[in-house]
């Protein structure tokens, strides 16, 4: 009874769970004598209700095998050995007659048939409160207020760690321990549901989601325990018009690999029963340390340097001027922090001198001493000085197109311009922006005593040299081999994540911009980007989109509701308002799939720095499953507050047979 109670779940439910949670209900295994019986546990095989005729969607006895492609009655497949009908087709070779559809009403027959007396056995089956286990407790009135009320303490205590991302297991938890951890110390109780938490969380996602269109952001990390884990985030537009962003799960992946994170991500979907052909859009992502002593010696260099200053004139002061700067640890996840590193980096150029200096002369530890006069040196070089220039040149003419792309709401026009701005700085730093940078970095070099290269004589790598190496000049190490390439691999990389076709599409979206009474509309590129969808638009469904898009662009223009409407997210809100998502549903459809169309993968990443505050260095043995759970509550906290305890409760309840009854 434990054994199937651990995979079912009532028969009831199964029609309208199937869709939003995954599979339960799997048949029990057969004896030996009945193993040339079709064994549905191969496989999930729940069947969906889009792959029978409409007036068969009402039957929720019926499991389909997509490898045997037949159909196969539940009930009797359980039952057929208590009520003789083993040999039927809808038990042993499945139904495949699809012509016949009468032999299905044949098939069940009346109210003393086989079938039926399966269905009764199966209902009796579901039915916790039949139990023996439950007849046998015999709870009173008093016991199930108690197990209610215990029960819904441990999930208010669930609720506020997950919510605030705490552990909630202690080191010591015995009974004499004056710290028994979180968990303990909030309710004395042990127990553990966090797995209906994250399901009952999940499962109101994608019942927000319906069936409409989504599309996936996918990216991937390593956790602290050193495990690839993938997190997904799907987009999607809600009955409002609002473009949602939920994070979907983490799942842990062997390798990085193409078929690896295929593999894994078909398994996350299908678990929440989220079929590929609604996917209509994939994104994927393709320090100096010190002491808390150094840090105490950086603060204090630098508040020497801006005294020194403010006495000679330098720097004015006043509120909110000349404020302690560190350096920031550059991360992956917040791009715009390597940008900000080199910003400190140069601010504190003298500072972080004189701070490898002592540690070079001071530290007990030959080690240190070493690495920090050989940090010392380099930072003193032309070359790391020109590089250093050049960077954060390259990265302030990407940094307003970063800013703008981790954004959760993020605008696609704004972004499109951007990306022009940038690929045209880019190319205008190539052709002419020589000469101002080797003046800025001589002039720097000059202000720290660095020595200045001249760009006629022959280059020298630092270290040994290579004798077999070609000669050449200063000028054409430092112009072709650094400033030039650099700047053409930035450009590469531009034109990569934004080529030809995502270019195209990206532009065909901005003519949706309501700005200035819809003034980038453009009807030609608005029926080429439907093109872009040939199951959603076919040859008669576009020349309804363009008489639908004429109508459309008139109606919006002299409607004084859509004048102060920004964005295209705006424009899909403000179209289900007013109601003209359904006057003109092609092009809202239109709209829809624009908004989908994920542009960056900003939203996983932020799942991975979730993800680093619930796995920590304390937490290091998490498991994935464990991982998964604690995330989706913790990232998606305004979907979780509006899940009832009494939800969490019934969900607990029916994970498995119960001794007490809620």
């Amino acid at each position: 009874m434990h054994r199937y109670f651990n995979k079912v779940s009532p028969v009831a439910e199964v029609s309208s769970s199937s869709v939003n949670e995954p599979p339960l209900l799997q048949p029990q295994e057969l004896p030996i004598e009945d193993k040339d019986k079709v064994d549905l546990e191969d496989e999930p095989a729940l069947l969906q209700s889009q792959e029978l005729p409409n007036e068969d969607n009402d039957k929720p006895w019926l499991e389909y095998s997509v490898s045997k492609e037949a159909a196969y009655c539940l009930y009797c497949y359980l039952f057929s050995r208590l009520h003789g009908n083993g040999q039927d087709a809808f038990v042993s070779k499945g139904f495949t007659t699809w012509n016949k559809k009468e032999r299905l009403r044949d098939h069940v027959g009346n109210h003393t048939s086989a079938h039926n007396r399966c269905r009764l056995a199966c209902q009796d089956l579901m039915n916790q409160a039949q139990h023996i286990e439950v007849s046998i407790s015999k709870q009173s009135t008093q016991s199930k207020l108690d197990y209610r009320c215990r029960l819904n303490a441990t999930v208010v205590c669930l609720r506020y760690l997950i919510m605030q991302g705490m552990p909630s297991r202690g080191h010591d938890e015995s009974e004499g321990s004056l710290n028994q951890g979180n968990f303990l110390e909030l309710l004395k109780v042990i127990s553990s549901c966090s797995d209906e938490i994250s399901s009952v969380t999940t499962k109101v996602i994608v019942q927000d989601m319906g069936n409409d269109f989504f599309s996936i952001l996918v990216d991937e990390c390593r956790d602290i325990s050193v495990k690839e884990q993938m997190s997904v985030v799907v987009r999607y537009v809600d009955k409002n018009g609002c473009v949602m962003e939920r994070f979907l799960g983490v799942v842990h992946v062997s390798d990085t690999v193409a078929t690896s994170l295929e593999k894994a991500l078909d398994s996350l979907l299908s678990t929440y029963d989220l079929s590929v052909s609604s996917l209509r859009g994939q994104g994927y992502d393709g320090a100096i340390g010190s002491s808390c002593k150094r840090r105490d010696i950086l603060r204090e260099k630098q508040r020497e340097k801006i005294l020194e200053r403010i006495a000679s004139d330098e720097i004015y002061t006043g509120r909110g001027l000349n404020q302690e700067m560190a350096l920031k640890r550059p991360g992956d996840t917040r791009w715009s922090s390597h940008y900000d590193t080199l910003i400190n980096l140069m601010q504190l150029f003298s500072s972080i001198n004189d701070v490898l200096v002592y540690v070079g002369e001071n530290s007990r530890e030959y080690p240190h001493r070493a690495e920090a006069n050989d940090v010392s040196a380099i930072i003193n070089l032309f070359e790391f000085v020109f590089v250093l220039h050049l960077m954060m040149q390259i990265l302030g003419i990407t940094h307003e197109l970063s800013q703008v792309l981790q954004k959760k709401d993020q605008d696609i026009v704004n972004a499109m311009n951007l990306v022009k701005v940038a690929k045209a700085r880019l190319q205008m730093l190539r052709e002419e922006g020589w000469e101002g940078l080797l003046n800025e970095v001589s002039e720097f070099c000059n202000k720290y005593e660095i020595n200045v290269l001249d760009m006629e004589d022959e280059f020298v790598p630092r270290g040994k040299a290579n004798r077999r190496a070609e000669k050449r000049k200063n000028l054409h190490y430092c112009r072709v081999e650094i400033f030039c390439s650099v700047i053409d691999m930035q450009a590469q990389e531009l034109n990569h994540r934004f080529g030809e076709i995502n270019t195209d599409l990206l532009s065909c979206m901005a003519c949706f911009d309501p700005r200035d009474s819809f003034s980038a509309f453009d009807l030609e590129k608005l029926l080429r980007l439907a093109s872009y969808y040939p199951s959603e638009f076919s040859g008669v469904a576009l020349k309804e989109l363009e008489n639908q898009l004429e109508s459309f662009i008139f109606d919006v223009r002299i409607d004084e509701n859509f004048s102060q409407v920004f964005g295209i997210g705006g424009l899909a809100k403000k179209m289900v308002s007013t109601r003209k998502h359904e006057n003109f549903p092609l092009v809202y459809l239109l709209v829809k799939l624009s908004l989908i169309l994920p542009v960056a993968t900003a939203s996983v990443e932020r799942a991975f720095s979730a993800m680093k505050i619930i796995k920590s260095t304390l937490r290091n043995s998490m498991g994935d499953q464990l991982l998964h759970d604690c995330l989706v509550p913790y990232i998606e906290k305004d979907v979780f507050v509006y899940v009832s305890n009494e939800t969490i409760m019934q969900r607990f309840q029916k994970m498995k047979n119960r001794r007490e009854m809620l």
